[in-house]
């Protein structure tokens, strides 16, 4: 008997027409589109059920609200199916596919999000090979995590950052190898692969206000002082190379006071592509760590605000929050503990 999958379409390109204000997703393409791909009818396809989302978004528009919608519908399904596709628009795809390795928590089957940078609608198209190629993948193999499969690559989740506008080739994972290469044939790379979780729990993601901040030369220290308030509970610092940033002619030092004095948590990032932020390393960073404010190592901007909001949801404690931003949860870091 053929496995079976479900498909989530959340909206995004891959199921979008031309309209005269441009791409917008339809109501009821991504069904019809998917009965005109004869492939589907291959005795190597899974069976599937779709579930459509009204109303269709397109992914700017994602929110807490739709992870933890996209979460609670895999809970109901859990068990009626081998493995999940989220069909999910690319601007924020990796927020989501981060968002979900926190919220669904013991795993033990794949949930993979895919797109496309062109249409279906379109004659020529990427969505085609990257839903077929998710759809074998979510059936046949088991792999327990939130992954991303783009341009054949199957990337885990809370490690992909989109790259690209215009290529095909629009994510990448720099701080962590694929978890799968798919050319002529699918070769997985199970070192790299999580072990399985033995029960799903749905964590709750509440929504909290956090800022993400991208350093430059010349930054003025107003800008700190605007964000930091009393209601700012996280904040992520995208700081130079390891985690450097400008002493600001001593203004620095008060306003990370006033973060300590607001039990902000500060999450230092790098602005870098590949490698991590280590605060400490250098003078211009030992500002920070005397403030309080912990290391994102080599994690993703995507994965660092994703977990931040994860973990105040917890409830735990600033300084749990602080020790668990540095703890490789679901593999989104480096395990340096």
């Amino acid at each position: 008997m053929k496995n079976k999958i479900c498909i989530i379409h959340t909206g995004g390109t891959i199921g979008m027409i031309s309209t005269q204000k441009g791409y917008a997703p339809q109501k009821g393409f991504i069904q019809t589109a998917l009965s005109k791909i004869d492939e589907l009818n291959s005795a190597e396809m899974p069976l599937y059920d779709l579930v459509e989302y009204d109303p269709l978004l397109d992914s700017t528009n994602i929110s807490v609200t739709v992870w933890m919608k996209i979460a609670q519908d895999i809970e109901k399904r859990y068990d009626k199916y081998v493995g999940f596709v989220i069909l999910h628009g690319t601007d924020t795809m990796a927020y989501t596919a981060s968002a979900l390795s926190y919220i669904l928590d013991g795993l033990s089957k794949p949930v993979i999000l895919t797109g496309s940078q062109i249409p279906l609608s379109e004659l020529r198209n990427d969505g085609r090979d990257n839903l077929i190629t998710a759809m074998l993948i979510a059936a046949n193999h088991k792999i327990p995590e939130v992954c991303l499969y783009f341009a054949s690559k199957l990337l885990r989740g809370n490690r992909a950052t989109k790259i690209s506008s215009e290529d095909v080739i629009a994510f990448d994972s720099p701080n962590y190898p694929p978890l799968a290469k798919i050319g002529v044939n699918i070769n997985l790379n199970l070192k790299n692969i999580r072990k399985a979780g033995n029960e799903l729990k749905v964590r709750t993601f509440d929504k909290h206000q956090i800022a993400v901040l991208k350093i430059f030369p010349g930054i003025q220290p107003q800008v700190f002082e605007n964000i930091m308030t009393s209601d700012l509970k996280g904040f992520v610092i995208e700081a130079f190379g390891s985690g450097n940033i400008p002493e600001m002619d001593g203004v620095l030092k008060k306003i990370l006071n006033k973060a300590m004095e607001n039990d902000t948590v500060i999450v230092v990032c790098t602005q870098c592509l590949r490698g991590s932020a280590i605060i400490g390393q250098y003078e211009s960073s030992h500002g920070l760590t005397k403030a309080g404010a912990v290391s994102g190592f080599d994690m993703t901007i995507e994965a660092a605000v994703t977990k931040l909001d994860y973990l105040l949801s917890l409830n735990c404690g600033t300084d749990t929050v602080k020790k668990l931003m540095e703890t490789n949860l679901r593999g989104e870091l480096e395990n340096r503990m």
